[in-house]
């Protein structure tokens, strides 16, 4: 039996949960959530011992919910559904509490989470960038810590693209293995209900319980393949890899392969190939099937950007659309051909990173970029799991993408657990209020962090006390040695912390004393002209106790 500690315990986290909700404020992750006492009076009702007794969780905005509506991130769309979509009603079923339903990028269309008249959500990882879409919210809830999970959808790579972004696992399952039944189609042949998880262990729980057929689903499906020893997977990656002039994220993809021993090298031509006909190709048409009439209808009710897209369908024929059939099969023979020799295929998940401000600039261009290494898989009805890959010099989230072949699931998930294992700690430097003794240190030892060391930077910074108290800790080659402490944390809980760091400040590479290099916590330039410069005395605690002797 259940003691009223553990209810007690339970009801304290769903207050937590609203509370760190309304601290980040208008951050554009949610577009709705439940009633604050419906959801403890629930949570003191769920039993223990059920899959996913008491964990929270989020629901991408194009996922019905009964109770709440459901927008797809367009107003003038909206509905109230009736009943909730199957696989919700399966993770309710299991334990979890649903928190609330989370923005998009308008009609799932999009990998940049910047398409949403509900605002635009930014990476956990600040600096301005985006957060990666189309299912934003949901991505960006876990990886700040705000639910333990998330559903998004993923056609083009809308489970992967945010979760590279954010620093997170996501599972991008097999076409139909889990229920699209009450999901607003994208298209329609392709889409899957995608989970978003701080770990692959989680990930792979709510996978669990997802999946299975719905009555009235005419896309689910069925299947498995042996469960394989990741030691005896042979594994590959591509013999040709475009970064867009990313050397960052080249070099972190090198060392990601560095988890694998034995990796190969094959040509993915037929891949990027059949990637480019979901966007470039007939398959953009499948999209009007569904939302057509609606975009005749509410001609201003759809963002220009997610118009654009959606209207280039019209120009594809019926005689387009069955080349694009007729090659797709050509070259959807060729990737199980593949399969003959090799079992895994590792990618990067994104070749580079954007800022809002770059985004705005090519909305179009840039996010086929961020799909270029993404858009194939539903195409070619793959399994794939997307695993943090560190991150660049600059401070940019890196990440890899398994693959293999419909069913797969749970092989490439086992394999990203070993390699996640093995890996699973990230040094943080610290500047500030984050240093043994300062007011926001629990947050590092709540997240299971210890202290690795005292350091100094490199004599090329200076310190600043921002209007807002904070410390900001800029390079410039005018400064000095700045005092510093090195901690170490699992990488998994990096986004939550990040989360939790108000801009001017960003996660970057700082060079140390010693000529080596430490990510830690930098600021911005433009935002040190009210600020004081607190150089000279070499560090936060020395500026904090000059202080306090001359407040006596």
């Amino acid at each position: 039996m259940e003691s009223a500690e553990t209810k007690r315990s339970t009801i304290d986290r769903m207050n937590d949960v609203f509370r760190r909700i309304r601290e980040r404020g208008d951050d554009g992750v949610w577009i709705s959530t439940v009633d604050e006492a419906g959801l403890r009076a629930r949570a003191a009702t769920v039993p223990a011992g059920l899959p996913l007794s008491g964990l929270t969780f989020a629901v991408k905005d194009n996922i019905d919910v009964a109770g709440l509506e459901t927008t797809a991130a367009c107003p003038e769309f909206a509905y109230r559904p009736r009943e909730t979509a199957p696989v919700v009603q399966r993770l309710l079923d299991a334990g979890a509490l649903l928190v609330g339903k989370t923005n998009l990028d308008q009609f799932a269309t999009g990998l940049t989470g910047a398409r949403s008249p509900y605002g635009t959500p930014e990476s956990v990882f600040g600096g301005g960038l985006i957060s990666g879409g189309s299912s934003s919210g949901s991505a960006v809830a876990v990886a700040a810590g705000l639910v333990d999970f998330a559903l998004g959808t993923d056609t083009a790579g809308s489970g992967r693209v945010p979760a590279a972004l954010n620093g997170i696992v996501g599972i991008k399952p097999t076409r139909g293995l889990l229920s699209t039944l009450g999901v607003v189609p994208a298209c329609r042949s392709l889409d899957c209900v995608s989970i978003f998880a701080s770990d692959v262990s989680r990930a792979v729980a709510v996978l669990r319980v997802a999946r299975g057929l719905s009555e009235g689903d005419p896309w689910g499906r069925t299947g498995s393949r042996p469960l394989r020893d990741p030691a005896e997977l042979r594994i590959a990656t591509a013999s040709s890899l475009d970064f867009f002039g990313d050397a960052g994220q080249e070099k972190a993809f090198a060392a990601g392969l560095g988890r694998f021993t034995d990796v190969r090298e094959v040509g993915i031509a037929p891949l990027l190939e059949a990637g480019d006909l979901l966007y470039r190709g007939p398959w953009v048409a499948e999209r009007l099937a569904d939302l057509g009439d609606f975009l005749d209808g509410h001609p201003d009710a759809v963002l220009p950007v997610t118009r654009q897209v959606l209207e280039s369908g019209r120009r594809f024929t019926a005689a387009d659309a069955w080349r694009g059939v007729h090659r797709l099969r050509e070259l959807k023979a060729w990737t199980d051909r593949l399969w003959d020799t090799v079992d895994v295929l590792v990618l990067p998940t994104v070749a580079t990173t954007y800022t809002h401000a770059e985004i705005a600039a090519d909305p179009i261009g840039r996010n086929l970029d961020l799909g270029r290494y993404t858009q194939f898989a539903n195409l070619l009805d793959l399994a794939a799991v997307t695993v943090p890959n560190g991150f660049t010099a600059d401070g940019r989230p890196a990440s890899l993408t398994l693959f293999g072949p419909a069913f797969s699931d749970e092989t490439l998930a086992l394999l990203a657990e070993t390699i996640t294992r093995a890996d699973d700690l990230m040094t943080i430097a610290v500047v500030g209020l984050h240093l043994s003794g300062e007011p926001r240190n629990h947050e590092l030892t709540e997240r299971r962090a210890t202290l690795v060391g005292a350091a100094r930077t490199a004599p090329c910074y200076r310190l600043y006390r921002l209007p807002s108290g904070v410390p900001g800790l800029v390079r410039d080659d005018t400064g000095g040695p700045i005092d510093i402490e090195l901690w170490q944390l699992p990488a998994a809980t990096v986004g939550s912390l990040l989360a939790g760091i108000p801009a001017p400040l960003s996660l970057g590479r700082i060079a140390l004393a010693d000529g080596t290099e430490a990510t830690g916590f930098l600021c911005e330039a433009y935002a040190v002209g009210a600020a004081q410069d607190i150089t000279a005395g070499g560090g936060w605690r020395a500026h904090r106790t000059a202080s306090e002797r001359q407040d006596t």
